[in-house]
């Protein structure tokens, strides 16, 4: 298994309210890689993004070394549903606990990777794509207002490129007491990369930008700095973050 991440505040934000978190364990053939973008208030933000990947990562930690090497994707989804419920209800939590952290909330994107399998869970509009030698394709569906639009027809999938609500989303992490979690069984083969990222990355550079890269950088470090350097050269007006995994 090989992993890399990387993130920063991006040209125009002062903060960085995403986080990207990543658990390798090679004695028990799992790894667990965390998107989070966070969003509210000046400081809540970066709480809410935080909590979300720790709780998600150390509830899929503790629960997947119970569950052991030869757990079935069946067993490993139902954890990931409960640890996406564990982040919401952390999140939540917090943010009626305080007023300054009141209305906080924070996308969530994850691959979970097991000896039998990868799984990849999302809420919100940050992403997971799939890379192979023959292209790149978009695992995870964005819960925003736009691509409900899309969906809908009121929106070509051209014109939802620039649309001013792009950014609203429809569902987050901690935003109200319960959210559903999209859940995603892949099969991916040994060489295939699956990349996440928050939509400070996918905003501004292209599917096909990012296959390109992918496909002539020798390491996956390398690859995530050419893609940040991409966006910051574009102006990167959000803060930007990418995971990537690639299967042995």
């Amino acid at each position: 298994m090989d992993s890399w991440g990387i993130t920063d505040s991006g040209k125009v934000r002062s903060i960085n309210q995403d986080v990207c978190k990543i658990v390798i364990d090679d004695k028990r053939g799992f790894a667990i890689l965390v998107v989070c973008d966070g969003m509210g208030g000046a400081n809540a933000g970066n709480i809410a993004s935080e909590l979300a990947a720790d709780v998600f990562s150390d509830y899929m930690s503790d629960n997947t070394a119970m569950l052991g090497i030869d757990a079935t994707l069946d067993d490993i989804a139902d954890v990931v549903a409960d640890a996406a419920v564990a982040a919401n209800t952390a999140v939540f939590n917090k943010g009626m606990s305080d007023i300054q952290y009141s209305g906080m909330g924070t996308t969530l994107v994850s691959l979970i990777s097991s000896n039998n399998g990868e799984i990849v869970v999302n809420i919100g509009d940050s992403r997971a794509y799939h890379i192979t030698p023959a292209g790149i394709s978009q695992i995870t569906k964005d819960h925003s207002v736009v691509e409900d639009m899309v969906d809908s027809g009121e929106l070509s999938r051209t014109e939802a490129l620039n649309h001013p609500r792009k950014n609203l989303i429809t569902r987050a992490v901690g935003a109200e007491r319960f959210v559903e979690s999209d859940i995603y069984m892949q099969t991916i083969d040994s060489g295939d990369i699956i990349l996440l990222c928050s939509d400070g990355l996918s905003n501004i550079v292209k599917d096909d930008e990012i296959l390109d890269v992918m496909q002539n950088s020798t390491a996956l470090s390398s690859s995530c700095q050419a893609l940040m350097d991409i966006a910051l050269t574009r102006g990167a007006p959000d803060n930007v973050t990418i995971a990537v995994f690639k299967k042995s």
